[in-house]
C-alpha cells in the first residue's frame, strides 16, 4: 500500500523529463530550491476535466511566479504524449501553449513516491502538494478524479502558508492576503475574536 509524505516532512526528489516552454528538458525538484512549488497530479493526458485545470493553471502562473512559486503538473503520461496533446489547440481539448512544465511520470515512482498512484489504473490521483522553499511538504490535497480544483484556493493556500512562514502567525478561516492573522498564543486569539465581526 502506497503511503503519502508526511506534512513537514522533506518532499521525496525526482528527477524526470519535463516538457517545458514547447521543449523538452530534465527537470528535478531540487532545480527549484529556495522557491514554493504547487506540484499538480493529474490522471491523464487527452481527458476531460485535467486540461480545463492545466490550463487554468497555466494562464495564473505569473500569479504563483509573483509570490515565488513555481507549478508544475504531472501524469504517468510520457513527454511525447504531453507534446502531442500541448499540439492540440484549447477548443479541440488539447491544451495549446502552456507556461507551466510537464513533467513524464511513465514509470510511475514519482506518483508511487508521493503516495497517489492508483495501482489498478496506473494512474495518478487529482492530488496537490504545496512544498516550500526548504523542500517540506505543507499541504497536500486529494480530489476525486471526477472534481476540478480551485486555482484560487491554491494560490490562497501558498500566500497564508508564506504569511505564516514570514510573520509567525496562524490563518482563521477564509484569510486571504492582506487580512489579519491571528498571534498562536491567548492574547493573539483574544484580540483576534474581540477585533472579529
Amino acid at each position: 500500500m502506497l503511503t503519502m509524505p508526511s506534512l513537514r516532512q522533506m518532499a521525496p526528489e525526482f528527477q524526470t523529463i519535463a516538457v517545458v516552454a514547447g521543449g523538452i528538458r530534465d527537470l528535478s525538484l531540487s532545480d527549484l530550491r529556495g522557491r514554493y512549488v504547487l506540484l499538480v497530479f493529474y490522471p491523464a493526458d487527452f481527458s476531460y476535466v485535467c486540461p480545463t485545470e492545466l490550463q487554468a493553471f497555466s494562464d495564473r502562473a505569473l500569479e504563483f511566479r509573483n509570490v515565488g512559486c513555481e507549478v508544475m503538473a504531472c501524469s504517468t503520461d510520457s513527454h511525447f504524449v504531453h507534446c502531442a496533446w500541448i499540439a492540440q489547440p484549447r477548443k479541440k481539448g488539447g491544451l495549446g501553449e502552456l507556461d507551466i512544465p510537464l513533467l513524464s511520470d511513465k514509470s510511475m515512482k514519482i506518483a508511487k513516491d508521493y503516495g497517489v498512484l492508483d495501482e489498478k489504473t496506473g494512474l495518478a490521483l487529482r492530488a496537490t502538494f504545496i512544498i516550500d522553499r526548504d523542500g517540506l511538504v505543507r499541504q497536500i490535497t486529494v480530489n476525486d478524479n471526477g472534481v476540478g480544483r480551485s486555482v484560487d484556493e491554491a494560490l490562497r493556500l501558498v500566500q497564508a502558508l508564506q504569511f505564516s512562514d514570514e510573520f509567525g502567525m496562524v490563518c482563521p478561516v477564509n484569510w486571504k492576503k492582506g487580512t489579519k492573522g491571528m498571534k498562536p498564543d491567548e492574547s493573539g486569539k483574544e484580540e483576534y475574536f474581540k477585533n472579529s465581526t
